[in-house]
Order: C-alpha cells, then sequence, then structure tokens
C-alpha cells in the first residue's frame, strides 16, 4: 500500500470525511478498548489483527443499533408506504467503512486507530466481502439500498443469506480455478439473527379443492430464518433493514417416515432442506433450469410475502397482534419490486395468500396484485430467460402451476377479445409455451402481474417495448417506463476516492455528496490550472497507490506513468474481452515491427469471474493470460505495454482499481449490455471511456457530449442491418492485415507455444458463429485506441476532458434513479427530513 501518512499530512486529511471531535476520538478509543477487552477475556490475551477488526466493528455497530430502533419505531409510529426489494442477489462488498462514512465516523475511528498504534486501512482490509451476487444486477440492489435510506424512504431489502457467495477466482497456469467463499468462517459482524420471526416455507405435496375452497396439502416445509443487516442511509440518522433469509429443517424433518427406520440417516437428512440457502448460483446473463434454484426463488417469495402481511396487518410498535384485515388498502401501503423474473413467484403466491388464505375474490386479488408489483428487466438475451418446465412446477408447486394456468388463461381471453382469430399473437404472448416440453415464460409473468415494468438504460427500455415485449407494448404502453441505473457516489466516489472528494467539496462544498447533479458546478474550473493539477495528481497518487498493491499481492511490477487501460466485468461474450485482446495483439505486433518508434505506454487490466460451467468465458480468460505471458516477458516491448489478468475481480478490487483508471472499457455489441454500472463508476472517478453506443453509455455520451467520448462502432441499427445482410468474418478477416495477423498468431500457437492447438475454439467461434460480431468493429476499435492515444500525450487536454466528464456524471447517481422509482413506481416521495439521533429526545 502508499506510505503511511506523517502527523501533520494526517491532519489535513478531514474535509469530506468529517471533522473528529476529541469527544468522538475518546469515546471511540473506549468502545474499541472494552470490545477487544471482552474479545480476549474469552479465550486470549494476545490479540490478532481480526481481534481489532471484530473490536473496531462492534465499536462502529454500536453506532447504528439506536438509530436503527428508532427508524423502524418512526415508520411503525408513522405508518408510511413500504418499499420491498426483492432480489436474489445482494452483492454489498464490505460494510466496515461505507458505515463510518454513512454515519460521519470515519475520522474519528482514524484518530483514535492511529492513537492506538494501529493501521485504519489494515483493518479494513481483514473484513470479507458479501459477495452474495455475480455482478451488475446484485450490486445495483446494494447501491439501491443505499440511496433508499439516503432518502428516507421506509424500504426494506429482501433476499437469501447464502453461506457460500460467488465464489473465489484462482489463476492456476493460466486458467481459472474456483474456491468456495466461505465468508462467514469468522462470523459476520453486521448481521442479526431473528429467530423470533423464522417462517414456514411449504413445497411438493398436492392441492385439494374442497367446497371450504383450495387447500395445499401433505407438503414438506423448510424454515425461513431471518438474519437482518442495518442498512445506514447518508448522515440522516435512518437505519433500514436488509432481511435475509437462512433455510432451516424443522425438528421432526423426515423423522415421521423414519420411525421404523434410521434415526441418524433422517437427521443427516436435515441438509437436504438447508441446502437451499447453501450457495449462490454463479450465472450472469445464462439460465439454468435447477430444481434447487427454483427451490431458492420460491423459498425466498413465501417468507418474504408472509412477513409483508404480518407487518401489514400488525400497527402498534412491538406488537404482532393482526389489526387490519381488509385488504383493499394494501397497495397504498406495500410496494414490491422484482429485481428481474427471480422472485416473479411474487406474483402467483400474493394470488394464493390473498384467494386461499385470505378468502378474497379472485378478481379483486388479481387488482391487488398488480397494483403492488413491478417488475424491472435487466437483459434481452434469449439464454438469460428464465423459462421453467411445467414438470418442475407440477412436482414442486402444484397450486402456484394452477394460478399461473388460471392467470394466463384470463390474459388470453383478453387479448383474444382483442385481436380475434390473431392465433399467432395469442402464441406470443402466453405465459406457457407450448413445444417438446411445456414451459413457463417467467418474464410474461411478470408483465401481466405488474404494473409497471421498466427497462434500466433508455436505449434498452426502447429494445424492451419495440421487440423483447413488443405485443405487450401494444396492449398496454402505459405500464412501460424506462428508469435509467445509477450508483452510490457514497461508495463509488467518498469512500473508493477520498482525495478527488476531498478537492471537489474544495470548489463546490459537499451538496453533491447527496445531490450528485452538483457536480455540474465543476464546469466553472475546466480551464482553473490549480484545479486541473489537483485533478492530475489525485490520479497520478490513486495509480502509484494501485502498483504498490499489485506489486505487493501479485508480485507484478507496471510502469505507474503508463496508461492505465482497464475493462473489468464478468467474462462473456457479449461483453467482448476478446475485442480488448486483439488490440492488445496489434499493439504488440506495432511495437515489434518497429521497437524504436516512440508510443504511449500502456497497461491493459482485464479482471472479471467466468461461469463454472461457462466454456467460453474461460477459454477468454486463458487467452488473457497467455497474451500477457507472451508480451509481458519480451524484451522487445520492455515498459511500453503490459498486460495483466486481475485476479479474483470483486467489489473490494473495484474500490481500488477504478480510481486509478485512466480509460474505461465499455465495448459491448450495440444493443446488448443493457445498462451497465462499472461504466458510471469509472467516469466519476476520473477515467474516460472508451465504448459502443450501448446500454448508458448512450446517457453518458449525451451528458458529457459525444466528443468528450471516445465512441466507436456499430449502433444497434447497424447491427440490425448486418443481420439482415449475414454476418461474414472471413471478410473482415482477408480485408484487414493486422486482424489477420492476430488470429493467425492466435490459431497457430504463437501465444500457447506448449500446446498450439489451445486456441481453437475461440478462434473457430469467431470465425465461423459469433453473435457478438467482434471482427465487424475491429477497425473502428483499433481507429479510435488511437485517438486516445493521440489525447494522452496531452495531459493537460486529457485532464480537462476528464473535468468535464466527472462534472457531467451527476445523472448517474442511483439517488435520482431511486427518486424516480419511488415517485413514478411506487407512488412515494423520498423525504429530506433527519430522524433525530438516538441521544436526542423524539418529537
Amino acid at each position: 500500500m502508499a506510505a503511511p501518512l506523517s502527523d501533520g499530512d494526517r491532519r489535513k486529511q478531514i474535509s469530506v470525511r468529517g471533522i473528529a471531535g476529541l469527544g468522538d476520538v475518546a469515546e471511540v478509543r473506549k468502545s474499541f478498548n472494552r470490545h477487544l477487552h471482552f474479545t480476549l477475556v474469552k479465550d486470549r490475551n494476545v490479540a490478532t489483527p481480526r481481534d481489532y477488526y471484530f473490536a473496531l466493528a462492534h465499536t462502529v455497530r454500536d453506532h447504528l443499533v439506536g438509530r436503527w430502533i428508532r427508524t423502524q419505531q418512526h415508520y411503525y409510529e408513522r405508518d408510511p408506504k413500504r418499499i420491498y426489494y426483492l432480489s436474489l442477489e445482494f452483492y454489498m462488498g464490505r460494510t466496515l467503512q461505507n458505515t463510518m462514512v454513512n454515519l460521519g465516523l470515519q475520522n474519528a475511528c482514524d484518530e483514535a486507530i492511529y492513537q492506538l498504534g494501529l493501521d485504519l486501512e489494515e483493518l479494513e482490509e481483514i473484513e470479507e466481502d458479501a459477495g452474495l451476487g455475480n455482478g451488475g444486477l446484485g450490486r445495483l440492489a446494494a447501491c439501491f439500498l443505499d440511496s433508499m435510506a439516503t432518502l428516507g424512504l421506509a424500504a426494506y431489502g429482501y433476499g437469501i443469506r447464502y453461506e457460500f457467495g460467488i465464489f473465489n477466482q484462482k489463476i492456476v497456469d493460466g486458467w481459472q480455478v474456483e474456491e468456495a467463499d466461505d465468508w462467514l468462517r469468522y462470523g459476520n459482524p453486521w448481521e442479526k439473527a431473528r429467530p423470533e420471526y423464522m417462517l414456514p416455507v411449504h413445497f411438493y405435496g398436492r392441492v385439494d379443492h374442497t367446497p371450504e375452497g383450495v387447500k395445499w396439502i401433505n407438503t414438506q416445509v423448510v424454515l425461513a430464518m431471518p438474519y437482518d443487516t442495518p442498512v445506514p442511509g447518508y448522515k440522516n440518522n435512518t437505519v433500514n433493514t436488509m432481511r435475509l433469509w437462512s433455510a432451516k429443517a424443522p425438528n421432526d424433518f423426515n423423522l415421521q417416515e423414519f420411525n421404523m427406520g434410521d434415526y441418524i440417516e433422517a437427521v443427516l437428512d436435515r441438509n437436504l432442506a438447508e441446502n437451499i440457502s447453501r450457495v449462490l448460483y454463479p450465472n450472469d446473463n445464462f439460465f439454468e433450469g435447477k430444481e434447487l434454484r427454483l427451490k431458492q426463488e420460491y423459498f425466498v417469495v413465501a417468507a418474504t410475502l408472509q412477513d409483508i402481511i404480518r407487518r401489514f396487518k400488525s400497527s402498534k410498535f412491538g406488537c404482532r397482534d393482526p389489526v387490519r384485515t381488509c385488504f383493499e388498502t394494501f397497495p397504498d401501503k406495500v410496494a414490491i419490486q422484482l429485481n428481474d423474473t427471480h422472485p416473479a413467484l411474487s406474483i402467483p403466491e400474493l394470488m394464493r395468500i390473498l384467494v386461499d388464505v385470505e378468502k378474497v375474490d379472485w378478481d379483486k386479488a388479481w387488482e391487488i396484485t398488480k397494483r403492488t408489483c413491478a417488475y424491472t428487466n435487466h437483459t434481452v438475451l434469449p439464454e438469460a430467460l428464465e423459462r421453467w418446465p411445467v414438470s418442475m412446477f407440477e412436482k414442486l408447486l402444484p397450486r402456484h402451476l394452477e394460478i399461473i394456468y388460471a392467470l394466463n388463461q384470463m390474459h388470453l381471453d383478453h387479448v383474444a377479445a382483442l385481436y380475434p382469430g390473431d392465433i399467432d399473437r395469442l402464441r406470443r404472448m402466453s405465459v406457457i409455451e407450448e413445444g417438446d416440453s411445456k414451459r413457463i415464460n417467467m418474464a410474461h409473468l411478470c408483465v401481466i402481474g405488474s404494473h409497471a415494468v421498466n427497462g434500466v438504460a433508455r436505449i434498452h427500455s426502447d429494445i424492451v417495448k419495440n421487440s423483447v415485449f413488443k405485443d405487450f407494448y401494444e396492449l398496454e404502453p402505459e405500464k412501460f417506463q424506462n428508469k435509467t441505473n445509477g450508483i452510490t457516489p457514497r461508495r463509488w466516489l467518498l469512500l473508493c476516492n477520498p482525495g478527488l472528494a476531498d478537492i471537489i467539496a474544495e470548489k463546490i462544498g459537499e451538496g453533491f455528496i447527496t445531490d450528485l447533479s452538483q457536480l455540474k458546478k465543476l464546469l466553472d474550473f475546466i480551464n482553473n490550472e490549480t484545479f486541473i493539477r489537483d485533478v492530475a495528481k489525485v490520479k497520478q497518487e490513486n495509480k502509484l497507490k494501485f502498483a504498490a498493491y499489485l506489486e505487493e499481492q501479485y508480485k507484478v511490477k507496471i510502469n505507474p506513468s503508463s496508461m492505465f487501460d482497464v475493462q473489468v466485468k464478468r467474462i462473456h461474450e457479449y461483453k467482448r474481452q476478446l475485442l480488448n485482446c486483439l488490440h492488445a495483439i496489434t499493439l504488440y505486433n506495432r511495437i515489434r515491427s518497429n521497437p524504436s518508434k516512440s508510443s504511449v505506454p500502456r497497461t491493459i487490466m482485464i479482471g472479471g469471474k467466468a461461469a463454472p460451467g461457462y466454456h467460453m468465458a474461460k477459454m477468454i480468460i486463458k487467452l488473457i493470460t497467455s497474451i500477457g505471458e507472451v508480451i509481458n516477458n519480451d524484451p522487445y516491448v520492455g515498459d511500453k505495454l503490459k498486460v495483466i489478468f486481475l485476479e479474483n475481480y470483486r467489489v473490494s478490487l473495484a474500490e481500488k482499481v477504478i480510481p486509478a483508471a485512466d480509460l474505461s472499457q465499455q465495448i459491448s455489441t450495440a444493443g446488448t449490455e443493457a445498462s451497465g454500472t462499472g461504466n458510471m463508476k469509472f467516469m466519476v472517478n476520473g477515467a474516460l471511456t472508451i465504448g459502443t453506443m450501448d446500454g448508458a453509455n448512450v446517457e453518458m455520451a449525451e451528458e458529457a457530449g459525444e466528443e468528450n467520448l471516445f465512441i466507436f462502432g456499430m449502433r444497434v441499427e447497424d447491427v440490425e442491418a448486418l443481420d439482415r445482410k449475414g454476418y461474414n468474418a472471413r471478410e473482415y478477416y482477408e480485408r484487414l492485415p493486422e486482424l489477420r495477423q492476430a488470429i493467425d498468431q492466435i490459431s497457430s500457437g504463437f501465444f500457447s507455444p506448449r500446446d498450439p492447438g489451445c486456441f481453437k475454439d475461440v478462434v473457430n467461434m469467431l470465425m465461423y458463429h459469433d453473435r457478438f460480431k467482434v471482427f465487424a468493429d475491429y477497425e473502428a476499435y483499433i481507429k479510435c485506441q488511437g485517438q486516445v492515444d493521440q489525447l494522452f500525450m496531452d495531459p493537460r487536454e486529457w485532464t480537462k476532458k476528464v473535468i468535464r466528464n466527472i462534472a457531467c456524471s451527476g445523472k448517474f447517481s442511483s439517488d435520482r434513479t431511486i427518486t424516480e422509482y419511488a415517485r413514478e413506481i411506487w407512488g412515494v416521495e423520498p423525504s429530506a427530513t433527519k430522524i433525530p439521533p438516538p441521544n436526542l429526545p423524539r418529537d
């Protein structure tokens, strides 16, 4: 890491981290020592770094608890409409520093820990990431929780407490190897188990239609144990809750059947039930129709809906007796947001509870359900859409299948009445797909069961309306909206880039932290020499720090004055890491053919995980590491070019690499990346973007001016035209000598001399069945990269573009996104009022 700060420097580094009063520092020290004492009294007398981390975590947690209780009391008394964000993924990362930032405690803790002879940054590094997500969708949920708390919304995140999160990635001999992420091994100081709210979830069984109504009987029961994690808003004393469910077998599990038999076997079989919350499925943008995954989806939905209804019915703080019994007002008090189709079973489950349990009339129940639920679509890739076999539902969720059939019939009757004789339209719009095996199209279920459907960037929402759900849009155009994604500026600017946050605050004050649109004020300083110098200096410090980290962790030495060219995201063909590889090879060949020619030195960094079953993605990682192996060891190249694969990319690594990046690569084929959010993180942290007109890149270019990004390649219309004409990769291969040379090198084993045929699958895909048209954008990409080099040679002009980008990034705050969801989907208004802190009397 960077050299430790001198005493004077530490005292200067105050600004946005808040000025630490002496009393605060003394209180933190006292609390820390008390927690450390009780940790050690229990079993040891020598403290380890982990003991220090836990003592600090508990110290910070103490500051949350009073605010947490008070926030929940505040909601109980005022009974606002509550927002329920349902997601199978919450990619939270680390919690300690984020909590200190949002409570305004960072400086007090830093000072107290320093006085105790410890290093705060070293303690922060001990915390495990909560890696309960794959990538964009899970990280978006985490940013949304931060914004909902900061905007004072009565919001709850509901998901699964996976025992094992996204795997840890090791690179062995250039290949990805997965390792289980045992993130709970040392305990989690941020969660609180709530066994008093444990709930039963039913599976299997059969349906009985009786005169008294429908009964789902002979089910197997799994218990859902809630664990609550506090979610603090930024300096507003609001602390919301993320409630994650863990699966537990009931005590009589399997013992009925085993009365004659093996008691030991019966107890061991408890694992079968508890496996539901064992592990996160590691697929990003890919549907794998496994029964355990469907169980996970129903598990979170069934437990959450019981909890929502319990909270709706009770009305006095701390009381669990049902009071409300009429469900007319349910949609006025409850909003359920479905993060993709994974929690789609909320729709039939809410119907089942209303109709079968609460005896609400079917049509009334359907109106309530639609007014309550809203659906966010995250992808247009066909392989990502959830299509569950009817046969699996029949066995696992027989009542839900009946309900889905009935809802579909109602829906198709409505369509048939509007479009008589249009059989093909009925087939296209059905929730049930006929074919070899019948399947349930979960996206169609979400669209008919929600009052609002949104995409996550303007271009994506247009594609949703004009192609993916075209028929549904024609039926109910008012349902469809756009909500462009955003990121929380607390984690992604204040926490990860305090140097930049400080120089911004010096110029425009601290208002931007909760109103990122204020960054526009920086436009006044684009030609201010001091500010230009300061921005460049902060970037250089971040680069030096990251270079030191890489050397310490991975023993790789990089040139800190080179351009840091970064592409970090899940490895997927549509994200086109292969295009980046072809550029790296092209640069290498140019250096080799003319070693004396001066060129802009680059360090190309690529990071991201491949789904364990995704062969091509794993081959792409092997290709990147193999290219690096050749380039980084070629004496002709020296410091001019390096290719580094960043191992085990995760939230805590993103917080280090993004502030250090000069160039951000966002190069998906136009029309494939729904939004992207990494693109926004790089923009606000002072990297320039090279990208296609895809996802939120389009709106970034609109905000900053297209001339201030490096935009290249086909637009959506061009991709469609090429599809109609027929994409022929060989055309480009034969026409472009540098492309042909690169492909021939990959093909001949130049980058894999010990296994010359290693990359035949990659080359074969690129030449004969590349859905994402890498070669079609190669020429424009290489040319655009030349423009990047040109500008980088003029540091002052580069930095002016950087400042313009930062100044125009305000739209991409998740606070703006959530404000739009609140007003246009949930029907609630964000509130700027601060709840009084625990040490002051309540209103």
